[in-house]
């Protein structure tokens, strides 16, 4: 790859990505200043599953000018979408790749393009190279080894680059660890030289010209892109200012999301613990058609990311909560765990909108919500749904009784009319009720609603948060207290952890019942009956929880410092 063939730009397809899903939209990697197209290669395998990837490959010595390399990307964007109209192409643009991405972008408004803008070049007017060009020029043939070392000291975090080969070869030993990434790094050293043969003196300065073209060619069409794009910036990137620059692109172009990854250098995809699949699902980015489908193009999660989600991020607030479940079934199996069903939870639409992201956002809760299959809770993606025979966690009383006031612990908020029974009905669907107790031993409420609606400043900000909110129903559909859907911030401090409970009730069999859809008193009995088992489970468990050993944070840490660390702290006997 880094030997001149005389030939012109190419695209290449990565042998080890295999075969994608049935649908699977295109994906076309355009690299950053030394043109070979590798930059994406330790994501190969992962977006290959869901992908059709065609890397851009400019050989070494090649010399297209800028705007030849867009009609070059430009003549494989309309190909594709001749030949397949209705399905989004996505245009990865590393570094110099992101201004390729972008004034592909701009002469193509009517092409579904999704952009995916990595430490994007329109910044190299600012960038640290700049001052390089001129050095470079009058820089001695015979020194010519040393430049790599200057290059390759910018490019990213060597420690994180040399993790990314030590984690394929995963050693117990913290000694041994150490030792594997020492000599990981002394490769990476070792290697710098070989820089010389892919960016040659003279191709470098070639390269840094291109890169001047990029930036201002791209700079000059930003302002009609109004293209999905996500733009990922590093806080540590040693070339471009990429955290500003994600900024100043974000408000050019409306319809774009940034995700800041304050820890990396300027060759993020190249370092360790970034997977650019978990950030496509967590910023809802990928679809197989001209619209998202929550359901059709939601992708379950990787073991990976399982692993990272409970024993990594969740893993002190488990040990602090040390969860216990029960369950009426013979198994009490735990869903994704011990039985491998994926649990698609029912989620309030505005988690899916800008309003709830910083200006830098980083990798969020939120944004694992979405990977672990949160969906915006409508009764279209409810029917979607169950439809597809899949298995729905849902809330019935939404912010009303997640937001609840002081007193109301444990109360239901529920709407009138039974729509999730005469749906469930319709498919046969099971009803699983479930009750949670153990948020009133985790913090203590002291500004709640009520009380914040008697301050005026407070009250003029959470009507004007709600205001252009997303919601779940038209306000009018519903009446009584579970009609006041309204966001906001309450007043409340930590406790030291108690235990959260969980008792999944009676299976509610739906199959057959046709009755259920078509006769609204057997619907409004049958919903009666799911919530009155849903109290009852708390009810028992309120009662229950004073009779466990260790429902208190200190008495469970004395019993697995004598007892060993154990993934179960008994409790009570059920």
């Amino acid at each position: 790859m880094i030997k001149s063939d005389g030939g012109p730009p190419r695209w290449f397809c990565p042998i080890e990505s295999g075969p994608p899903l049935k649908n699977s939209p295109v994906l076309l990697y355009l690299p950053g200043i030394d043109g070979l197209g590798l930059g994406l290669i330790l994501h190969h395998k992962a977006l290959g599953k869901v992908f059709e990837i065609r890397c851009m490959h400019i050989p070494v010595y090649d010399r297209t000018p800028y705007e030849k390399l867009v009609n070059f990307v430009e003549n494989a964007v309309r190909a594709q979408h001749a030949l397949f109209p209705n399905k989004p192409i996505y245009l990865l643009g590393d570094s110099f790749g992101g201004c390729l991405a972008l004034s592909v972008a701009a002469s193509n408004p009517t092409v579904d393009l999704v952009l995916i803008l990595v430490n994007p070049a329109t910044s190299f007017h600012k960038s640290k190279l700049q001052p390089l060009l001129p050095f470079l020029k009058a820089f001695p043939e015979n020194l010519n080894t040393v430049l790599p070392y200057i290059i390759g000291a910018t490019l990213g975090d060597p420690i994180k680059m040399a993790n990314v080969i030590n984690a394929k070869t995963p050693l117990t030993s913290p000694v041994k660890q150490i030792e594997k990434l020492i000599h990981e790094l002394s490769s990476l050293i070792i290697g710098v030289p070989n820089f010389s043969d892919i960016l040659p003196k003279q191709t470098l300065i070639w390269k840094l010209k291109l890169l001047e073209s990029a930036s201002s060619s791209s700079n000059s069409r930003l302002v009609p892109i109004e293209h999905e794009t996500l733009i990922l910036a590093s806080g540590k990137d040693n070339i471009l200012p990429s955290k500003n620059e994600a900024q100043r692109l974000s408000e050019l172009l409306k319809n774009s999301k940034i995700r800041f990854f304050k820890d990396n250098g300027h060759a993020l995809l190249l370092e360790d613990e970034i997977n650019l699949l978990t950030v496509l699902k967590a910023t809802c980015m990928y679809r197989r058609s001209k619209r998202r489908d929550p359901v059709a193009d939601f992708l379950p999660p990787s073991e990976s990311e399982f692993q990272k989600a409970f024993d990594q991020l969740l893993v002190l607030f488990r040990l602090a909560i040390s969860p216990v479940m029960f369950s009426t079934l013979n198994d009490g199996k735990i869903f994704l765990r011990e039985k491998n069903v994926m649990v698609r939870g029912m989620a309030h639409p505005e988690i899916f909108t800008k309003n709830v992201e910083k200006p830098l956002q980083e990798i969020s809760g939120f944004d694992y919500f979405r990977v672990f299959g949160a969906t915006p809770a409508t009764s279209t993606n409810f029917f979607k749904l169950l439809k597809n025979k899949s298995h729905v966690l849902l809330y019935p009383g939404g912010v009303r009784e997640a937001l609840h006031r002081k007193g109301e612990e444990y109360k239901l908020f529920w709407p009138d009319e039974p729509e999730f029974v005469r749906m469930a009905a319709r498919f046969g669907a099971k009803i699983v009720p479930f009750g949670v107790v153990g948020e009133d031993d985790l913090v203590k409420l002291f500004l709640d609603y009520d009380d914040l609606m008697r301050i005026p400043l407070a009250k003029e900000m959470i009507k004007q948060r709600n205001e252009n909110m997303a919601r779940v129903r038209v306000g009018s559909e519903m009446k009584g207290e579970v009609a006041k859907q309204d966001f906001f911030v309450p007043g409340f401090y930590p406790k030291v952890p108690g235990r959260f409970y969980f008792l999944f009730g009676k299976v509610m069999e739906t199959e057959g019942r046709e009755e259920l859809v078509k006769d609204k008193l057997e619907a409004n009995e049958f919903y009666s009956r799911i919530k009155c088992e849903v109290e009852q489970c708390m009810a028992y468990l309120i009662k229950k929880r004073e009779e466990d050993p260790y429902r208190h944070l200190v008495d469970r840490l004395l019993y697995r410092a004598v007892s060993a660390p154990v993934h179960h702290v008994p409790t009570f006997d059920p």
